[in-house]
């Protein structure tokens, strides 16, 4: 990354990390909260908080990885307030975005069974199976060792397995 000085770089900094990472962000934050317009909101925090504090990124770990940091805080932050536990946020798969191509049905069926699994195993999935960060970037966003996200995703590897080798769309290829 170039050395960000004055605020005409930085605005230029920050729209460049938008157009690159803002959707991946949503897909991520919609995850999270299971409400597009929450997930907006965390997004757009997201990018708030990252353009406070643009001074203090250390190039220790990739933008990406910073700002999927920042975004999960955001997440678990809106989750703790009051009102959020009262609201129902039952997701279907219908009530998902669309994908740019149509889903087959055991894709559907994986999405369904990686929402089911316990939070922990559900983030390294989402950061490194749908977001595409590498376990080390994955360790570096949720603030664990790299031993830590390996694990998790063996664990979630084999619920996924047991949870999909029972439906009956399942292909022992």
């Amino acid at each position: 990354m170039d050395a960000v000085t004055g605020p005409d770089r930085i605005e230029e900094r920050l729209e460049q990390m938008v157009s690159l990472y803002q959707l991946p962000l949503l897909r991520l934050c919609y995850a999270y909260l299971h409400d597009e317009e929450l997930a907006r909101d965390a997004v757009q925090d997201t990018f708030l908080k990252a353009y406070r504090n643009i001074d203090n990124f250390r190039e220790q770990a990739s933008e990406k990885s910073w700002l999927t940091r920042i975004a999960i805080n955001t997440c678990k932050d809106l989750r703790k307030s009051g009102w959020f536990r009262h609201v129902d946020r039952t997701v279907t798969p219908e009530m998902l975005p669309e994908a740019a191509a149509p889903a087959e049905p055991f894709d559907v069926n994986l999405s369904v069974e990686i929402m089911r699994l316990p939070i922990r195993l559900r983030e390294a999935a989402l950061l490194c199976w749908l977001q595409g960060l590498t376990q080390e970037e994955a360790a570096q966003a949720l603030g664990i060792s790299h031993q830590a996200v390996a694990g998790r995703l063996n664990r979630a590897r084999k619920k996924l397995r047991a949870a999909l080798e029972g439906s009956e769309d399942h292909d022992p290829a």
